[in-house]
């Protein structure tokens, strides 16, 4: 039984060393609603992938320019266009699974916020607003995360 134990522990610590943690930071600056709710599902599918081989993903996502439009409480008050309102819905959906419920960073940046009229009240709970979302990008790159970016 002993060595039962005994190898059990060496067979998780070994899988454990051998793990791989992939780290990548997601870049939106999108205006297109539809694009952005096809991101938010291949990042959530991304780690699922990542997941299934035992590896771990840490995953930042960082938004600025048209991308913000998102991560309002009242997105409809800012698109005019109803299909263009379904898919920010389901892209909000989306992103907001993957921050609460698989440890996602959202970050957005202020100065996207103010240029698109949203005030920071309006920003869901789970995003953390920067003052520039460039230099958590740059700053996330320099610990090496890789970049994939969303235009």
């Amino acid at each position: 039984m002993r060595l039962f134990g005994f190898l059990l522990t060496g067979v998780l610590f070994w899988s454990t060393a051998y793990a791989q943690e992939y780290k990548a930071v997601f870049d939106c600056s999108s205006s297109d609603a539809d694009y952005i709710k096809s991101r938010m599902w291949l990042v959530g599918k991304t780690m699922d992938m990542i997941e299934a081989k035992g590896d771990k993903a840490t995953f930042v996502i960082t938004l600025h320019g048209g991308c913000v439009p998102m991560i309002a409480s009242s997105y409809k008050d800012i698109v005019v266009d109803d299909e263009e309102a379904e898919s920010l819905s389901v892209a909000q959906m989306r992103i907001k699974m993957l921050a609460e419920k698989r440890g996602v960073r959202v970050i957005a940046c202020a100065m996207s916020l103010d240029a698109n009229g949203i005030d920071k009240k309006e920003v869901l709970p789970f995003v953390s607003v920067s003052p520039n979302s460039f230099i958590d990008t740059i700053g996330y790159q320099n610990k090496g995360y890789a970049l994939m970016s969303f235009k």
